[in-house]
């Protein structure tokens, strides 16, 4: 699997939290992100969670008043990113408890961390919900 990107967006289009997985240059990123957010967020919940733009997959979902999105290569397989997303939730829901876009702003470092624990270059490589949170609960307590 090759995860390009990972960006999580509020209702009005803001972005909270994006992790890139290849260079792009500040011009470039904020270029992409206002397309991509643009077309995701003008969509109807009644069509698919899938949009191609320029040479991505964009996969979307969105969660309370999150968009999570995440820019794939075209021939990755569009329901194990859904599956992926909904994970991440659920960690995150588990670690702040029904997580909203105020957790992402206010503990931005824990949101990254999590997303580094699931994500290498790339590449799902943990999938474990309790893996995945144990060192954040390891740093909690020694602080």
């Amino acid at each position: 699997m090759t995860i390009r990107f990972v960006l999580m967006v509020n209702k009005q289009g803001q972005t909270r939290l994006a992790q890139y997985y290849e260079y792009l240059t500040l011009e470039e990123r904020r270029a992409l992100e206002g397309e991509i957010v643009r077309k995701c967020l003008a969509r109807t919940e009644q069509q698919c969670s899938f949009v191609e733009h320029r040479n991505y997959k964009v996969v979307y979902r969105r969660y309370a008043s999150l968009f999570f999105l995440v820019g794939v290569d075209n021939d990755e397989n569009e329901l194990a990113i859904l599956e992926f997303i909904h994970l991440l939730v659920e960690t995150m829901d588990r670690h702040f408890g029904n997580v909203c876009e105020l957790d992402i702003m206010f503990h931005l470092e824990k949101a990254h961390f999590m997303l580094e624990e699931m994500v290498m270059n790339g590449c799902i490589v943990e999938t474990s919900k309790s893996n995945i949170l144990t060192p954040i609960q390891l740093m909690e307590k020694s602080s």
